[in-house]
């Protein structure tokens, strides 16, 4: 009786992981199919998740050590920093693109143009400098952060990669990886670290 109830309660957790997946499947069928007649790359790019992408889904972004350690590595790997190796550049030009919402606008009829300037939309999450009023509250408050961390090499390093790529000082963090999805240059992410950390930039004043 005993080994009944084992064979059943194992072909229970066996049938319950195939219909996971079969659900996963059907839901990814679906998702594609509905953007079949999209003519944009840039749409067709975003339907194929990458291995901390998957990894993310798969363990519902709590993954266990040794994937978390897998994806930090990953997005170390990833890092790259401005060619002349300033990791805090200027404060104006990164205040500038935390408030840019600009870029991201994905047509289903055509692409993107090249030219198009991309904003880092930091306002979203975040409240920054004291005065902005409009600040979502989905992030920690940055305000002051400058003060409160220094200007040191080792902090404009973490904020750089925490900017350039979050998954590698938090695994399956939900802030968008702005260097290694190219949506900001090494030198524009310097900037942002700049507004963060410069005594003079709004968000310390």
């Amino acid at each position: 009786m005993i080994a009944m109830l084992l064979l059943a309660s194992c072909a229970s957790v066996a049938l319950g992981a195939d219909s996971a997946e079969a659900a996963r499947q059907r839901a990814e069928q679906v998702m594609r199919k509905s953007f079949a007649t999209a003519t944009a790359e840039q749409w067709n790019t975003r339907l194929a998740q990458d291995q901390t992408q998957a990894l993310c889904s798969r363990y519902h972004d709590a993954p266990p050590q040794e994937a978390a350690s897998e994806i930090a590595a990953q997005a170390h790997r990833s890092m790259r920093y401005p060619r002349d190796g300033n990791l805090i550049g200027n404060w104006r030009e990164g205040e500038k693109l935390a408030s840019m919402t600009t870029g991201g606008h994905l047509s289903t009829i055509q692409p993107e143009p090249d030219d198009h300037r991309h904003g880092g939309n930091c306002y979203a999450c975040h409240a920054l400098a004291a005065e902005e009023v409009a600040a979502g509250d989905l992030g920690p408050s940055l305000t002051h952060y400058g003060k409160l961390r220094g200007t040191s090499p080792e902090a404009a390093k973490f904020v750089y990669e925490k900017i350039y790529n979050a998954q590698a000082s938090f695994p399956c963090s939900r802030m968008p990886r702005f260097g290694h999805n190219g949506w900001l240059t090494p030198e524009q992410i310097a900037d942002t670290v700049a507004f963060l950390l410069d005594p003079e930039s709004p968000v310390n004043k």
